[in-house]
């Protein structure tokens, strides 16, 4: 160490030292802001995924056939003519992608959580009605989907399978990274297969309010389209599969929508698209990218607490009566109400609050 005029000078090496706990030191590599903005990127890109990427992939394959590159798209297609039905027999998921990290990230940003209250057996089949819709059902894609809230190890031997749209499936690369998660489209064909062709221990998660119910989401209404959903419940009968009923407390908070009126030309719109199409568009925003002051498409960062209900036994009939289905169908109602009322206090919700049944 060197002096001038008596005063210490530092060498180079502690300069550097100095300077670089400076930098370190600053806001903007500040430890929790960082993973808070992997948390918002994480979410992002689901979001982005879900909204664009099938229609982004199919513009670009076809603007591929007009390139050099055409015969990248030729093989695609070609690919995609003799893999068209595997979505149907429960699609081609990945481990891997199930457990990548980005996921975590995705399930702390809310957080998202997983309250398991009975076991499963592995011998069994079964079908979980999923409760909220809300704007996208982000809690039953991080609970059932992926890894992040350990569905494997709190349910050992189930395999589960999120059932959407099958429209979904017709998109290049979306179907690819849909199926990778275990996603598979919620028609009859796929759901007869899964229940009879593949074994036990599978678990098909729908979401049984679909597009209706997605249209009244909004925060601090707790309500579910089933009282005339009745499929499920046939299916569930046709196959022997229990039905577990699931509800998302705060699924419906991350979102904020515009609810038009019944009878209001909004309404009409969203109800035309969801008959002819099979979704309803919303009008919808969440918060910005770099503030939660601005609004955006990232959802806000509320918890979401899924839980999974007592597995009703369901008996096996070839050809259920309408008696039969009515039958099942009040004793599931009445189950999931129970459920919500069991645990309603527990995330935050008044002990006179009602899940309202339309």
């Amino acid at each position: 160490m060197a002096s001038v005029k008596g005063r210490p000078v530092m060498g180079t090496g502690s300069s550097i030292l100095s300077a670089l706990q400076d930098l370190f030191s600053v806001t903007w590599l500040n430890r929790s802001k960082v993973e808070k903005q992997l948390q918002v990127i994480s979410v992002l890109q689901w979001v982005l995924s879900f909204l664009v990427l099938g229609v982004a992939c199919s513009v670009i394959l076809m603007y591929t056939f007009c390139t050099d590159c055409w015969l990248i798209a030729v093989l695609y297609f070609t690919w995609l003519v003799f893999d068209w039905n595997t979505p149907k027999k429960g699609g081609r998921r990945s481990q891997w992608v199930r457990n990548w990290a980005v996921w975590r990230y995705f399930r702390d940003y809310f957080p998202i959580q997983l309250v398991k209250t009975h076991n499963l057996l592995t011998s069994r089949n079964y079908i979980f009605g999923y409760h909220p819709h809300g704007i996208m059902g982000l809690g039953a894609f991080c609970n059932f989907s992926t890894e992040a809230t350990e569905v494997s190890k709190k349910f050992p031997g189930i395999r589960p399978y999120l059932a959407t749209l099958a429209g979904n499936f017709r998109m290049p690369v979306l179907r690819e990274y849909l199926m990778s998660g275990g996603i598979c489209p919620v028609n009859r064909d796929t759901i007869d297969y899964l229940l009879s062709k593949n074994g036990s221990g599978n678990a098909i998660i729908i979401v049984v309010g679909g597009a209706a119910e997605s249209l009244s989401s909004m925060p601090g209404k707790n309500a579910v389209t089933l009282r005339n959903r009745k499929g499920f419940v046939k299916l569930a009968l046709r196959h022997g599969a229990d039905l577990v009923p699931t509800y998302s407390f705060g699924e419906n908070e991350v979102y904020k929508q515009v609810i038009f009126e019944e009878g209001s030309w909004g309404r009409w719109v969203q109800k035309k698209f969801q008959k002819y199409i099979g979704f309803a568009p919303c009008i919808f925003h969440g918060r910005g990218l770099f503030s939660s002051d601005t609004w955006g498409l990232v959802p806000y960062s509320k918890p979401i607490t899924t839980v999974v209900g007592e597995p009703i036994t369901i008996p096996r009939l070839e050809r259920p009566t309408q008696q039969d289905i009515d039958l099942y169908h009040a004793m599931y109602v009445q189950a999931l109400v129970k459920l919500f009322d069991q645990h309603k206090t527990k995330f935050g919700l008044p002990e006179t609050e009602v899940l309202e049944v339309n």
